[in-house]
C-alpha cells in the first residue's frame, strides 16, 4: 500500500528548529551556487527509495555548488583545522519526502581531503571523491576548480569563475527555494536516512558567470548541462550543525 505523502513543508528562510546536541558541526565559506532547470521525470530514478523531486511551479533543479568547507568536528568539539577545512564541489537534486520533509540529494561529492572522503564513504556512505581542487581570490572574482582522482571516473572535472555582485536583500521564490534546505535525504545499509540542520539565514549576493567548464553532472548520472544556469548566486558562507539522523516516521533518534 502506497503512504500518504503529506503537503511539503513551507520554504523558509530560517530554520525550522534548533540543533541544540549536535552530531557535526561545520562551516560553509565562499558559496558559488549554479543551477539548471530539469523534468522532475528525468531525475526521479536518481532519488533515494521514499523520495520524490521537489518542485516549484512544476520544475525541479540540478544545482552545482562549490565552496570551502571549514572546521568539520564532531558533536560539540571544536573543529579540525586540516583534515576539516578543504575545497569542495558537490552535485545535488532537490527532494522531499513522504512526511513533507524537504531537503537535497547528493549525487557526488568532489574533495581535496582523502581521510575526510573515506570516512564520508565509510560511516555515511556519502558518494564523496577525492579530487584536486583550489579556490582562489582576485578581488570580487572566484575562481573553482576540482580534478578527480578516485574513485572514478578519474579526471572528471569543473573549472567555474564568477565575479560577485551586490547583495540580494529581498531573496526571490525560487532563490529561497535553491537555497533554503535543512536537511538531507540518503539511504544508509539500504533504510533512508533524513539528517536534518540548521544555519543562519544565508547572506546572498548577484554573481557574474565568467566561466563553466564541467562534466560533473553527467558522471553523477545526469544529462550533461546545456546553456547556462538559470540561477548564479554566491555566499560568504554560515556556521552549519547537523542533527542527529531521524527516524522513517520523522522522529529525531536520541
Amino acid at each position: 500500500m502506497t503512504p500518504t505523502r503529506r503537503t511539503p513543508d513551507d520554504i523558509t528562510p530560517d530554520p525550522p528548529g534548533d540543533t541544540a546536541r549536535p552530531l557535526l558541526t561545520q562551516s560553509w565559506l565562499d558559496l558559488a551556487f549554479l543551477h539548471w532547470a530539469a523534468d522532475p521525470a528525468d531525475v526521479a530514478g536518481l532519488l533515494p527509495a521514499g523520495t520524490f523531486p521537489d518542485t516549484l511551479n512544476g520544475v525541479t533543479y540540478v544545482g552545482l555548488v562549490a565552496f570551502r568547507m571549514h572546521r568539520v568536528g564532531w558533536f560539540r568539539l571544536p573543529g579540525v583545522p586540516y583534515l576539516g577545512t578543504f575545497p569542495e564541489t558537490n552535485v545535488r537534486l532537490y527532494s522531499v519526502d513522504a512526511h513533507g520533509r524537504r531537503g537535497v540529494v547528493f549525487r557526488s561529492l568532489d574533495a581535496s581531503r582523502l581521510i575526510p572522503v573515506m570516512v564520508a564513504r565509510a560511516v555515511f556512505r556519502l558518494p564523496y571523491f577525492w579530487s584536486r581542487m583550489s579556490v582562489e581570490h582576485d578581488g570580487d572574482t572566484l575562481t573553482y576548480t576540482s580534478t578527480r582522482r578516485r574513485p572514478g571516473p578519474r579526471g572528471a572535472h569543473s573549472r567555474i569563475v564568477i565575479r560577485v555582485g551586490e547583495r540580494i536583500e529581498q531573496p526571490t521564490e525560487l532563490e529561497h527555494f535553491l537555497t533554503a534546505r535543512w536537511g538531507m535525504h540518503s539511504t544508509f545499509f539500504d533504510r533512508p536516512l533524513y539528517l536534518p540542520n540548521t544555519h543562519p539565514r544565508w547572506a546572498l549576493h548577484r554573481a557574474d558567470l565568467l566561466g563553466c567548464d564541467e562534466d560533473l553532472v553527467r558522471a553523477a548520472g545526469l544529462p550533461a548541462t546545456t546553456g547556462a544556469p538559470v540561477s548564479v548566486l554566491y555566499s560568504p558562507g554560515v556556521p552549519v550543525r547537523f542533527g542527529r539522523p531521524a527516524r522513517p516516521g520523522g522522529i529525531p533518534t536520541p
